[in-house]
């Protein structure tokens, strides 16, 4: 039996990056090791297991049958020792240095990422936030992993599986561009709303499909003329055209600062959207997640408060 004298345990660190990344280049750009230092580890990692571990393949470094056998053995490993390291540091956001990593979406990052900043810069300025969109499917693993610290948005899947918190039930409105001949009224007629042009957003958010089908459901079509992959350039599309727009509330207050839009209520019921933060169990007592848990929660849930 090898002894763990013998072993360096930054080996350990590297098999991760390789079975996570499935290639040397990333794994060496994620640990900030060169292509011949990871080369150089993974050698001594097949001799360490006496297993090849990873074939080179047309797709990438694939993991040997016994590789996916340690895989999980490893992650448990390398997350007791982040876990211990933790205790070995007091939380000071006045002077932390930390790198948080949250996943939002482009409407998260329009809505919520201002105030979320004016807070940091206020209370923590030294302390560094990148936002790491996220597919869903990912988010779990990525929070256990620490590739992620927080994940935001209407996230049903993740509710039985991570740490989360309601922040807030969102809504839609309809928008368009104010002129002479718009319909009276604070709610929009379903026959206004079906006849006129819209944009639809093409979000990946499990929101904006609820949406979809909710409208299908209830027998509602659109006249869509113009599909978009994000909401960033969807207030500069509606101030130069007649086209209208569903979209959630807080991103239409957004956009209307300035007045230049009309905000109508939907013709049809539609379901709400619970918008929840999620973390991973592991790092219920980390002080540092603790702390921001606490800030993105109050700066979201205050987002009416914010100029």
């Amino acid at each position: 039996m090898t002894s763990i004298d013998h072993v360096d345990l930054n080996l350990l660190r590297v098999f991760n990056a390789i079975i996570e990344e499935r290639s040397l280049t990333r794994a060496g750009q994620r640990l900030a090791l060169s292509q011949p230092a990871i080369s150089y580890s993974l050698g001594r990692l097949r001799t360490l297991f006496d297993d090849p571990l990873f074939i080179r393949t047309r797709v990438g470094m694939q993991p040997t049958p016994i590789a996916l056998e340690l895989a999980a053995i490893v992650a448990r490993a390398l997350d007791t020792v982040r876990e211990a390291l933790r205790y070995a540091e007091r939380f000071d956001p006045s002077i932390s240095t930390r790198t948080f990593r949250l996943s939002l979406s482009d409407a998260g990052e329009l809505a919520y990422l201002p105030p979320i900043c004016a807070a940091l810069q206020r209370l923590a300025p030294r302390v560094k936030l990148r936002i790491e969109p996220t597919p869903v499917e990912e988010i779990e693993e990525a929070l256990r992993v620490s590739r992620l610290d927080f994940a935001i948005g209407n996230l049903p899947e993740l509710t039985a599986r991570t740490r989360h918190r309601l922040l807030f039930e969102e809504t839609y409105v309809c928008m368009t561009r104010k002129r002479r001949g718009l319909p009276s009224g604070e709610q929009i007629g379903l026959g206004a709303f079906t006849e006129a042009p819209h944009v639809q957003i093409l979000s990946v958010e499990h929101s904006h499909h609820a949406l979809e089908d909710a409208f299908r459901s209830q027998g509602v079509g659109r006249n869509t003329l113009l599909e978009l992959p994000h909401f960033v350039a969807l207030p500069s599309v509606l101030a130069v055209t007649d086209y209208y727009a569903t979209l959630p509330r807080r991103l239409a207050q957004i956009f209307n600062r300035d007045g230049r839009f009309r905000v109508y209520e939907l013709p049809v019921q539609l379901p709400g959207a619970s918008v929840t933060m999620h973390w991973h169990e592991n790092f219920d007592n980390d002080e540092g997640n603790a702390w921001l848990r606490e800030l993105l929660s109050e700066m979201v849930q205050t987002f009416d408060q914010f100029p």
